[in-house]
């Protein structure tokens, strides 16, 4: 996912990968069941007497589609693209459908690494970390990201071996 092993240097190794949380799916979900029924509705209140009835019945599922692909199939795309990779040397964020973008940070320019749980978000297992690093990025806000005390302290972890030169645990 995002970062394919013949990407990664000699001796580094991948320590997590992850997409965000799913808690992001939520809404496009809720779109995807109110359009279904939605379209299904208004199709059976089409009348089947009416000469236009199947002009009305296509419409309605033209339209249907339309919304399920901005309100639901996009947002999966996206959700699906976006990815994080921690490994033994670096942090890296990749995000885009068509395009590609992706962000890493050396773990050797990583000052400090924190993070942030509202109450619904500490009960969903995710929250915002934040990593500053000695880059021009500075500081790196990542909404959304699952399990993260777990992925705080990995990466704390992999930031102190790189400090004391004890890479792959060595």
């Amino acid at each position: 996912m995002t970062l394919p092993d013949h990407h990664l240097t000699q001796g580094e190794r991948r320590i997590r990968s992850f997409h965000p949380h799913w808690k992001q799916l939520i809404i496009p979900f809720v779109a995807l069941i109110l359009i279904v029924i939605a379209s299904g509705v208004g199709m059976f209140f089409v009348p089947g007497e009416w000469q236009y009835a199947a002009y009305a019945r296509i419409a309605i599922g033209v339209i249907a589609v339309l919304l399920l692909t901005i309100w639901s199939f996009i947002p999966y795309l996206q959700w699906k693209n976006t990815g994080y990779v921690l490994t033994s040397h670096r942090f890296t964020i990749s995000s885009g459908v068509l395009n590609k973008s992706t962000d890493e940070i050396p773990l050797t320019k990583v000052n400090s690494v924190s993070s942030d749980q509202s109450f619904a978000e500490r009960m969903l297992g995710c929250g915002t970390l934040t990593v500053e690093s000695a880059s021009e990025q500075g500081q790196l806000a990542l909404r959304d990201i699952p399990k993260i005390q777990d992925v705080r302290a990995d990466l704390f972890r992999a930031v102190e071996d790189v400090s004391d030169g004890e890479v792959d645990g060595k």
